[in-house]
């Protein structure tokens, strides 16, 4: 899904320049504004049932969370103390599971003092899935490829763009230190909404961007926030291919069969 946004140098690989920027102010009170917060609460109902919110005091409350196949909390531990020097805020980190499929929940949105963990779904880059079949082949930090890159990166301002809300991302490290001039950020689409997973089976894929959903954009932004760590890599490790196995011995009844091209009376040995 090509990506028409404004950040610096384009938005998902889009050279255009910002226009007009929303005060940072402005956009921070919006994004935690009650209303806010309470349209996303009450469309939760709609969503599939790993990735509802609570609703109301009193409410009936959501199913129980998937279990994350990863110690997430563990993994933002260690990525902190590696990157202490260039990310004070520490008290949220976002770690994004790439060894999952889009149509898993794999940003998990990690509360470091609390211990708790949040998940939802996110996209990857259709440079790193040219089969768009939901997996992740591959990572890459070169201009143009339009794949996602790994690594940890800094979460930075807000700003608006032609997918409204948006957040910028500095790269930390040599595999994703080209995200500002790729304009790698966070935004929402319509092809991450979670619904695409019910109906398609996965989402649909950015030019590398960690694109959410529309109505889950707001809550990522305003809880992850500017000045925060964002890691991204192949954490999971994803279930092995079945193997296929001939049979050593023919099935019974099968001895005597003739293939329709074949001039012999059985199956022959080798490949043709």
């Amino acid at each position: 899904m090509q990506d028409r946004g404004t950040a610096r140098g384009g938005h998902c690989g889009v050279a255009v320049y910002v226009n007009d920027m929303i005060d940072r102010r402005k956009l921070l009170a919006a994004m935690a504004g009650a209303g806010a917060l309470a349209a996303a609460s009450a469309r939760a109902a709609q969503l599939p049932d790993w990735i509802a919110q609570p609703s109301a005091p009193g409410a009936t409350p959501p199913p129980a969370p998937v279990q994350a196949p990863v110690d997430y909390l563990a993994v933002a531990r260690k990525q902190l103390a590696l990157q202490s020097r260039n990310v004070h805020q520490s008290d949220r980190v976002g770690i994004v599971d790439f060894g999952l499929p889009s149509s898993r929940p794999r940003f998990a949105l990690v509360d470091m003092v609390a211990g708790k963990i949040e998940m939802f779904p996110v996209t990857h880059g259709r440079g790193s899935d040219p089969q768009h079949d939901g997996w992740l082949k591959r990572f890459s930090n070169a201009p143009g490829s339009l794949a996602s890159s790994r690594g940890a990166y800094r979460t930075s301002d807000y700003y608006w763009g032609a997918n409204g809300s948006s957040m910028r991302l500095a790269g930390l490290e040599p595999d994703n230190n080209n995200a500002d001039m790729r304009a790698i950020v966070i935004h929402g689409a319509w092809y991450a909404e979670p619904s695409l997973i019910a109906t398609q089976g996965k989402l649909g894929r950015s030019e590398g961007c960690f694109v959410f959903g529309e109505e889950l954009l707001p809550m990522v932004l305003y809880k992850l926030g500017p000045g925060r760590l964002l890691f991204a890599d192949k954490l999971s490790v994803p279930p092995p291919a079945p193997v296929f196995q001939m049979p050593a011995e023919p099935a019974p009844g099968t001895e005597n069969m003739v293939r329709t091209s074949a001039t012999s009376g059985t199956f022959p040995k080798t490949a043709d």
